[in-house]
């Protein structure tokens, strides 16, 4: 991995351990132009965040920080893999990781592409300091809510993994707005049982009210929900 002069100075905050520790985010820049990449991190550095810099998607890959908090500066154009296709690869992994474009060979049909895949913004060289930034501050925000909601996403699974399968059964019919009375004769059991059931479910979920447990069933991955699906 090339990690370019202006960043040397900054090298302790690059440790995968201080990272964590801080949790700062890392505005990662990826293009082959050593001038660019220079420019683009004393920009970052100017703004009081961290950037770090490579030459091409495959150092990025071998470096190992896209679970790193931050975003991606990538050009489009590069030799071997392309900013297009990486933001392809990553989706496919299931790391959205918030992207900002920024290229000097840029058209309608890629900015299109780059927009529908996610990207934050698709920016053309030049580009105003500002401009640049103000996409960056977008992409780091972008993150942290994304984080944010895989911790409850994870909470949530692991509360839902201590219900039984008649709980995931009760669960899965309330959250589609079904009464006892209607559940009890779905599943071949009385209301009252229902009602106990639905009471543990809430107590595991740590559920306070029926719209609290369909928020919380609603953050659950598709097949979890189907858990309970008759």
């Amino acid at each position: 991995m090339r990690v370019d002069q202006p960043l040397l100075r900054s090298s302790a905050a690059l440790s995968p351990q201080r990272r964590n520790e801080e949790d700062q985010p890392l505005v990662a820049i990826v293009d082959d132009d050593a001038s660019v990449r220079e420019a683009l991190a004393e920009l970052i550095l100017s703004a009081g965040l961290q950037p770090v810099s490579f030459a091409s998607t495959r150092e990025l890959l071998d470096a190992d920080i896209l679970d790193s908090p931050g975003c991606l500066i990538l050009d489009v154009r590069m030799p071997g893999a392309s900013g297009l296709h990486l933001q392809q690869q990553l989706a496919e992994n299931g790391n959205p990781k918030p992207i900002i474009f920024l290229t000097g060979h840029g058209d309608i049909p890629m900015t299109v592409q780059a927009m529908k895949a996610g990207a934050v913004d698709f920016l053309t060289k030049p580009v105003r300091d500002q401009t640049l930034l103000d996409a960056v501050t977008t992409g780091i925000a972008m993150d942290a809510e994304r984080r944010a909601e895989a911790v409850i996403t994870r909470r949530n699974i692991e509360r839902f993994e201590t219900l039984t399968q008649r709980e995931r059964e009760v669960l899965y019919e309330v959250a589609h707005g079904r009464l006892n009375k209607q559940i009890a004769f779905d599943l071949g059991i009385s209301e009252v049982t229902v009602k106990l059931h639905r009471g543990n479910v809430m107590h595991k979920m740590e559920a306070a009210s029926i719209g609290e447990l369909i928020r919380t069933w609603q953050t659950l991955p598709v097949q979890m929900r189907q858990a309970g699906a008759r």
